[in-house]
C-alpha cells in the first residue's frame, strides 16, 4: 500500500492533531494511520520500514566510512539516521546516539515512529547526551567499540560550538583517523545552509552544507540529502 506523503510528513500531521484535539500523540498517530489504511501507526511504519531506503543506503556503507545526512529542519534526517542504527543493529552491530539536541525519551519515541520497538535492541543501542561531546569525547567512548559499529553524531555542527573543543576541521580530522583505524561507521547530521533553495535545486547536495568555520568536506565517504520526501545518494 502506498502512503500518501513521507512518515515523516505523516507524523507531523499527527503531532499537530495531538496539539489541535489535546489528546495523547499515540492516538494520533493511530488517527493518521486509519486514514492511510492501517490498523495502527505500528503497522504503518513497519510496512514504510520494508521499502524504506535506509537500508540500501546501509548496504553501501563500509568499517571506516564517515557519512553525511543533510536537510533542512523537518525533513526526516534524524530519522534517516536511526534508520541506518537499526540497519546496523539488524545485522548485529551496536549503534550509539550522540547528541547535544535530544532527550532519551525522544530518541526511543522516534524510534517508534519508524516501527522500531526499541527493546528489540536494547543491548545493541546505546544513548549518549552528555554536555561534553566532541572528538576526543567520542572517540573516547567508542575505544572499545567492536568493528562495524555504527554511530550517529547529532550533529555535525555542535561539535565546533563550545570554544574549549578544537575547531570542527581539526576535530573531523581526528574522527575520520579513528573511524579508518578501528572501523567503526560515523554518521553525522547536518544542517544546511539558508541560502539553500528548493526551488531552484529539489534536493541539496555538499555545496549546501551550512559550514560557520572551514572545513574539508572530501573527508566524508557518502552523503545522503533528503528534501520533501525526495532522498539523494552520492559519494560525498
Amino acid at each position: 500500500m502506498r502512503l500518501s506523503a513521507p512518515v515523516y510528513h505523516l507524523k507531523r500531521q499527527a503531532r499537530l492533531l495531538a496539539r489541535e484535539t489535546k489528546i495523547p500523540l499515540h492516538q494520533a498517530l493511530d488517527r493518521v494511520a486509519a486514514q492511510e489504511g492501517f490498523a495502527s501507526w505500528s503497522l504503518l511504519a513497519a510496512k514504510a520500514a520494508e521499502a524504506g531506503p535506509a537500508g540500501g543506503l546501509f548496504a553501501r556503507l563500509a568499517p571506516g566510512d564517515l557519512v553525511l545526512v543533510g536537510a533542512r529542519p523537518g525533513h526526516g534526517k534524524t530519522l534517516m539516521s536511526l534508520e541506518l542504527a537499526v540497519e546496523a543493529m539488524k545485522s548485529g552491530h551496536r549503534s550509539v546516539f550522540f547528541t547535544l539536541e535530544y532527550t532519551h525519551a525522544d530518541i526511543l519515541d522516534r524510534f517508534r515512529a519508524i516501527g522500531v520497538e526499541p527493546a528489540r535492541f536494547d543491548r545493541l543501542f546505546e544513548f549518549d547526551n552528555s554536555d561534553t561531546i566532541s572528538a576526543d569525547y567520542i572517540v573516547a567512548r567508542l575505544a572499545l567499540a567492536p568493528r562495524g559499529t555504527l554511530a550517529v553524531i547529532d550533529y555535525l555542527q555542535l561539535l565546533d560550538q563550545k570554544r574549549a573543543n578544537p575547531d570542527l576541521a581539526q576535530q573531523v580530522r581526528t574522527l575520520k583517523a579513528f573511524a579508518r583505524e578501528n572501523g567503526v561507521i560515523l554518521v553525522f547530521i547536518s544542517q544546511i545552509d539558508r541560502s539553500y533553495d528548493p526551488a531552484v535545486k529539489p534536493v541539496p547536495d555538499i555545496g549546501d552544507i551550512r559550514l560557520p568555520n572551514p572545513l574539508d568536506l572530501s573527508l566524508f565517504n557518502k552523503a545522503c540529502f533528503l528534501n520533501k520526501g525526495e532522498i539523494r545518494f552520492h559519494a560525498a
